[in-house]
């Protein structure tokens, strides 16, 4: 397998290679890489965090003492942030890529912010254990999540007065896109919601007393609906699988739609909506690896802060400093901006993240420092051009050791066809040239300050 397609397979189903695994890999067939790619990802393994700080806590307690709920709350948020760096460093270090790839995806697609701890690691754990299996079972396991219930206002949807705001986003944003449903199945859809709770501890409850049992009628369909059957319903529709199919092709394939390849991905994924079988089917079709398909997507800022760290190891010493980079970058994982998610593509590029995209490997690997204003809360930083009093540098431990390791014997021109997927362009090539031929720091810094590597 040509040593650009298999980069290319592992930006899209992964965050990149080292030159030494890209070398290794290259020995062996698309089938083979493939396979190796959903083997090493077979293993379901959430994250790890430590809530015992919780068991200090009853809902007796939080419900009649506004002083232990407001220290819970707390709580919560502090843990809920380290459950952020928690999953970037496992990003930046498991050999499980397409797992949590493939959970970067669906945290994007089935969005949702919340701020018990608790609930926050067991719906990305959710995400993970449903990442490449049933979208049916995924989307009824999304249903009925206590941090899903609580952001989209679930358990406020009652037979007398029913809540449309997660009938309406499951419609419209998890399965069939906007268009495909009338205000009337909106309605339908969240009276077959109604009782959809959950308990302090973070478990689904179904208070019968709050369902609306009588007959509904949804997509032409009429009987006494439950949430499972709406689901079901809303899954016969092939519009669904066409939907999912679209979201999967303009997130790893290209942004700009191909209809024929759209149109066999969804006659793949109507037929059981498996999801490891339609991402097989793309990883192993051609035009995946098509040169338009290459090198054209800009990368996210986790894409970003996590394939600098995959080629060399970057610890951060301090969380404030990775939880300000993804504010300035604009993407905070676990705090997405809305119901909608990120939008993503060109939408990465800003006057706020731009200096900063480019900057950021002379920032952690080189120590440089960075001047940046700070108006009121997170979302008002931007890095500037100007010093001012808050210039800082980063004050991460960078594993030099292991990059030298790693590109032990290895010229410039190989370490360079690792790191740059995209065209280069005449100018940036003799730019390049100047380099010399070793992959020293100094020329690894340079490369990843291209405006070429912002692209996967």
């Amino acid at each position: 397998m040509e040593q650009k397609h298999i980069l290319h397979l592992y930006w899209r189903a992964g965050f990149g290679l080292k030159p030494k695994e890209l070398i290794d890999l290259s020995k062996y067939s698309r089938e083979q890489i493939v396979d190796d790619l959903f083997e090493k990802s077979k293993d379901i393994v959430p994250l790890e965090k430590d809530l015992s700080y919780f068991d200090y806590y009853t809902s007796k307690d939080v419900r009649n003492d506004k002083k232990k709920r407001q220290e819970l709350n707390q709580k919560d948020r502090e843990n809920t942030k380290i459950l952020n760096t928690i999953w970037l460093k496992r990003i930046a270090t498991t050999k499980r890529v397409l797992r949590e790839r493939m959970t970067l995806f669906w945290a994007n697609h089935f969005v949702c912010k919340d701020t018990p701890t608790r609930h926050v690691l067991a719906y990305n754990t959710i995400l993970r254990t449903h990442a490449l299996g049933n979208f049916r079972e995924f989307v009824k396991a999304i249903s009925k999540e206590p941090s899903m219930i609580r952001f989209l206002n679930l358990s406020q949807n009652r037979k007398n007065s029913p809540n449309e705001n997660f009938s309406r986003e499951l419609l419209e944003l998890f399965t069939l896109g906007e268009g495909n449903y009338s205000e009337k199945d909106i309605k339908e859809c969240a009276r077959a919601f109604t009782g959809y709770h959950y308990n302090f501890e973070g478990g689904f409850r179904f208070i019968q007393l709050w369902h609306d049992y009588n007959e509904k009628t949804f997509l032409g369909k009429s009987g006494n609906f439950d949430g499972d059957d709406i689901i079901d319903i809303i899954l016969e529709q092939k519009q669904c699988a066409r939907y999912i199919c679209e979201k999967v092709y303009s997130y790893f394939v290209n942004e700009e739609l191909d209809e024929d390849n759209v149109r066999k991905m969804t006659d793949i994924f109507y037929q059981d909506y498996n999801i490891e079988g339609l991402m097989r089917f793309v990883f192993m079709s051609d035009w995946f690896y098509e040169k338009k398909n290459i090198g054209t997507k800009i990368k996210s800022p986790v894409d970003l802060i996590v394939g600098i760290q995959r080629i060399v190891p970057v610890y951060f010493t301090k969380n404030n400093e990775l939880f300000r980079l993804q504010s300035l970058l604009d993407q905070y994982l676990l705090f997405p901006p809305n119901v909608a998610g990120w939008k993503g593509g060109k939408n990465w590029i800003t006057t706020n993240s731009l200096m900063l995209r480019i900057k950021l490997p002379s920032m952690l690997l080189e120590k440089e420092s960075y001047s940046y204003q700070y108006k009121g809360n997170l979302k008002n930083l931007k890095v500037v051009t100007v010093k001012n009093k808050y210039q800082e540098k980063l004050t991460v431990y960078v594993d030099w050791k292991t990059y030298k390791e790693n590109v032990k014997k290895l010229s410039l021109k190989v370490l360079t066809n690792t790191l740059v997927l995209c065209d280069i362009n005449g100018g940036t090539k003799q730019y390049i040239s100047s380099f010399g031929k070793r992959p020293s720091k100094k020329n690894l810094v340079k490369l990843m300050s291209l405006p070429e590597y912002q692209m996967c």
